[in-house]
């Protein structure tokens, strides 16, 4: 997947904001327990939005590179604070339009 334009971004932003995190990262870190329970989710949605909790040893930063390393086509949108919304599209029939 190619990377995100900033307009594209800004886009997936403005839709994130309402979201809740639905998946933390906790003392294990970016485990396989955590990628599995990170592509069971994006099964069902495109856009959405996990927490790095302050038991964990990695920064937000760290773990979101993480995230991108193990799962390229995963996109990191955003990260404040520590939440951190991240995008996959459906690969067929994508729900989020891009502009």
């Amino acid at each position: 997947m190619p990377h995100l334009t900033s307009r594209q971004r800004a886009h997936l932003r403005s839709l994130a904001h309402p979201l809740k995190p639905i998946l933390q990262v906790g003392t294990e870190g970016v485990s396989e327990a955590f990628l599995t329970s990170l592509d069971e989710a994006f099964r069902n949605r495109e856009l959405l939005k996990i927490r790095v909790l302050d038991t964990c040893d990695l920064t937000l930063k760290e773990a979101a590179s993480a995230i991108s390393e193990h799962r390229p086509e995963v996109e990191v949108v955003q990260t404040i604070g520590h939440v951190a919304a991240l995008y996959r599209p459906f690969p067929e029939d994508p729900e989020i339009e891009l502009p």
